[in-house]
């Protein structure tokens, strides 16, 4: 774990795959697990139990996530979430430093609690992530912007309307934020006129420019 090379209040592409690529996400319930451990884990405050927002998201697509809760979160949070999309079997967070060793911690312990809800649920035993996720520090602000299109853009992959997906910030970017405080968009959101501006440049973005923009990062990519 190099974790000196994380700085605070820069920015990071963090991402992670399933191992042998295999799917890390199987049924709704999966992805709105991960996605509540994303926003609660930002900060090290005890959490209660998971289902009863799980099952909530998977019926309303919102947590209800208390006020004071959310509260406790942002006041305490050792990394602020900006820009996420889980994808079966991989996901992408763009993420900030708050606090020294904040991503690191952060991150082991979410892929830690939702390899441990994985394999109880499906019977099985072992790594559910490769050993390593990948952190690509985020140099400039065109590279943030591009990576956050870039993100956003990734359902197309498996040939998915991005701007209808569930389980990405789009939405939240592009119509109300439903995470609150605990999704962090205003970085690159105020560099738009509106919501639809920033929806409108993500459209229009063409692949081959994001590929140009984040293949000039790579050299940048931090094993931690």
């Amino acid at each position: 774990m190099h974790h000196s090379k994380i700085s605070v209040d820069e920015y990071y592409h963090l991402c992670s795959r399933g191992v042998a690529k295999q799917n890390i996400f199987i049924d709704d319930r999966d992805y709105a697990r991960f996605l509540l451990l994303i926003l609660y884990f930002q900060s090290p405050v005890n959490l209660f139990n998971l289902s009863r927002p799980v099952s909530r998201f998977v019926r309303s697509q919102t947590f209800n996530i208390p006020k004071d809760t959310t509260e406790k979160i942002i006041k305490q949070r050792t990394v602020e979430l900006n820009a996420f999309c889980l994808m079966p079997n991989h996901f992408h967070l763009v993420v900030r430093e708050v606090e020294e060793s904040g991503i690191a911690k952060f991150t082991q312990r979410v892929l830690t609690a939702y390899a441990k809800y994985f394999n109880t649920k499906y019977k099985r035993s072992g790594h559910v992530f490769e050993n390593l996720y990948r952190a690509v520090h985020i140099g400039d602000n065109d590279q943030l912007l591009y990576t956050s299109a870039y993100i956003h853009k990734n359902p197309l992959d498996l040939k998915k309307n991005y701007e209808s997906y569930l389980w990405s910030s789009f939405s939240d970017y592009a119509g109300t934020n439903k995470q609150g405080g605990l999704l962090v968009p205003e970085i690159i959101l105020d560099q738009f006129n509106d919501k639809k501006d920033y929806a409108k440049w993500v459209k229009e973005t063409t692949a081959k420019e994001l590929q140009t923009e984040l293949e000039d990062s790579l050299p940048e990519l931090l094993e931690v």
